[in-house]
């Protein structure tokens, strides 16, 4: 399966997820595909395990709430997010530690305020090993923080631009 990327997606310093100054996260990168679709790219550290080796599950809901979250800007701009009302995860296969992970979010409807999404995290061999389900509350950023937090800690991602993103 393979993304054409039309852009990369803004981050911030603390995030869990994005965030390039907090030590304890996953430093994911995230893209929009011409089709609209949201892809991470992500390493999960070792102490991100629940068994030897394999990710924690509550991980895995993490990306994959992140990754639908942000779908949302690819239609209304960095500036649109997506705060969770729900999500439903779907456990098929273990997900490896310290191997480059993959995951794709998407909006399946959108009705104004309200807008559903669904996503998968792929294992390096494009297996599908975790996919969600979620209904997002679509926010602007001045409604979540303050005007510091958008001059300050939300900006473009420092990851290189790609053309192409391959599953």
């Amino acid at each position: 399966m393979e993304f054409k990327i039309k852009d990369r997606q803004n981050i911030s310093k603390c995030c869990f997820v994005c965030g390039v100054q907090n030590s304890l996260g996953l430093k994911a990168k995230f893209y929009e595909s011409e089709g609209g679709e949201t892809v991470a790219i992500f390493t999960p550290k070792k102490e991100f395990q629940s068994y030897p080796g394999v990710m924690h599950g509550g991980i895995s809901a993490t990306i994959l709430d992140e990754t639908i979250g942000r779908a949302i800007m690819n239609k209304y701009g960095q500036n649109s997010f997506g705060v969770t009302l729900e999500l439903n995860i779907r456990y098929k296969k273990p997900v490896p530690t310290e191997k480059e992970l993959k995951v794709v979010g998407r909006i399946i409807s959108d009705k104004g305020r309200i807008f559903e999404g669904s996503g998968e995290i792929y294992l390096p061999d494009g297996t599908v090993a975790v996919s969600a389900q979620g209904k997002y509350l679509k926010r602007d950023l001045k409604q979540i923080t303050d005007k510091e937090f958008a001059e300050d800690e939300w900006f473009l991602s420092d990851a290189k631009s790609l053309d192409k993103i391959n599953i």
